[in-house]
């Protein structure tokens, strides 16, 4: 029986629990999970592209993922898109 839990486990559980996002990278993840590009995410929130990109890498860091499909895939394995779309 414990075998099969094992099993069916998803390899993700329990992680979604420790990931803290700063209002900012929540702000920059629900902009990229509505399709818009690091420039355009940059217009909306009034700051430097680079400043997106160095939220952007925070996010994928703390993710674990290497890209924007990546980390928009995590979060909605993890529950943290509904929590962002919602700021």
């Amino acid at each position: 029986m414990a075998r099969e839990a094992l099993a069916n486990a998803s390899p993700l559980l329990g992680v979604g629990r420790d990931i803290q996002l700063t209002k900012r990278e929540s702000e920059v993840l629900g902009l990229v999970v509505e399709g818009k590009s690091n420039k355009e995410v940059a217009s909306e929130l009034f700051c430097s592209k680079r400043t997106v990109d160095f939220h952007l890498a925070r996010i994928y860091e703390k993710l674990q993922v290497n890209n924007r499909i990546q980390a928009v895939r995590r979060a909605a394995t993890l529950g943290l898109i509904s929590n962002v779309m919602t700021h």
